[in-house]
């Protein structure tokens, strides 16, 4: 490496000041004390000749300089740890890290039993999973493979789609045995309605089927989705979630079927050059039968 030229732990420690807020927050992620992570910062100043930080009794203050930095940080973040799991089992074992990234619902509600039979197969395959509503970017290796609920467009990407998941109006049946069934969807302002706080592209879409939603109409506005999810299973009021997560649950009532037209698509994606790594592919075919599988219960009627 030439002299002056910034080393990766100087990168390093930059982003953790980034993503942390402050030097001792920073200090405290990597295991490094406060001086050797300041020093970490002065270096890459001095090799960039950039003034990255302001200083002051409130802490370090980001310039503009280093606001533009943090995102080619972060892709070399995401390189560095593509290679340590590329490197954690050669392409013909049964061995080794996959990163795996879903939306929070899907993470939480429909992967782990399905990653719990993989585990029994595959004992020797560690799984990182990452929850998110925002897509994590397969090309710049921020993860191996990605269940979508919109189709993937990139032509570095090998996308299966595994089906359509519908939705529906549930409610818990301790709410409906204090409250009533609503039969009609007009009847449903006399009840206490789970819904969105912010709009959303999902919210216009939901609108373009047919339902006349705003925000007035909701007892009660989350735009966490598992929030929702426990609001309805605690009997707070009616709420919408997929079907197939609804008919598991002996204790929630589809309402009005056919009232909410609307369904997603599933797909499943990875990076074309991870096809010849076994494991990829390994995790890659068993997430597409189980995942199929539940697409096969989440139809409306």
């Amino acid at each position: 490496m030439a002299q002056g030229e910034p080393k990766w732990e100087t990168y390093r420690s930059f982003l953790a000041v980034m993503t942390e807020g402050s030097l001792s927050a920073a200090a405290r992620k990597l295991a490094l004390t406060q001086p050797t992570l300041g020093r970490h910062i002065d270096q890459l100043e001095a090799d960039l000749r950039l003034p990255l930080f302001t200083r002051s009794q409130s802490g370090l203050i980001p310039s503009q300089a280093a606001r533009e930095l943090l995102p080619h940080a972060l892709a070399m973040a995401s390189a560095a740890e593509a290679l340590v799991r590329a490197s954690s089992g050669a392409d013909a074992e049964e061995r080794g890290t996959v990163r795996l990234t879903a939306s929070v619902v899907v993470g939480a509600e429909v992967l782990p039993p399905i990653l719990t039979t993989f585990r029994e197969t595959h004992p020797h395959i560690a799984i990182e999973l990452v929850l998110s509503d925002l897509r994590q970017d397969l090309l710049r290796r921020d993860a191996d493979i990605a269940v979508r609920m919109v189709r993937p467009t990139q032509e570095a990407l090998v996308a299966r789609k595994i089906g359509r998941i519908g939705l529906g109006f549930y409610a818990h049946r301790r709410y409906l045995e204090k409250h009533g069934t609503p039969r009609a969807l007009d009847e449903m302002a006399r009840h206490a309605i789970i819904g969105f706080d912010k709009e959303t592209p999902f919210i216009h879409a939901l609108r373009r089927a047919g339902l006349p939603l705003t925000r007035e109409l909701f007892a009660l506005r989350t735009d966490a989705d598992l929030a929702q999810l426990a609001a309805l299973r605690a009997g707070f009021g009616i709420g919408v979630t997929q079907i197939g997560i609804g008919r598991r649950e002996p204790d929630l009532v589809a309402l009005l079927p056919g009232a909410l037209k609307f369904e997603m698509e599933m797909w499943l994606a990875m990076h074309k050059d991870l096809r010849a790594t076994r494991r990829m592919r390994l995790l890659f075919d068993h997430l597409a039968g189980g995942l199929a599988a539940y697409a096969a219960t989440s139809r409306a009627e």
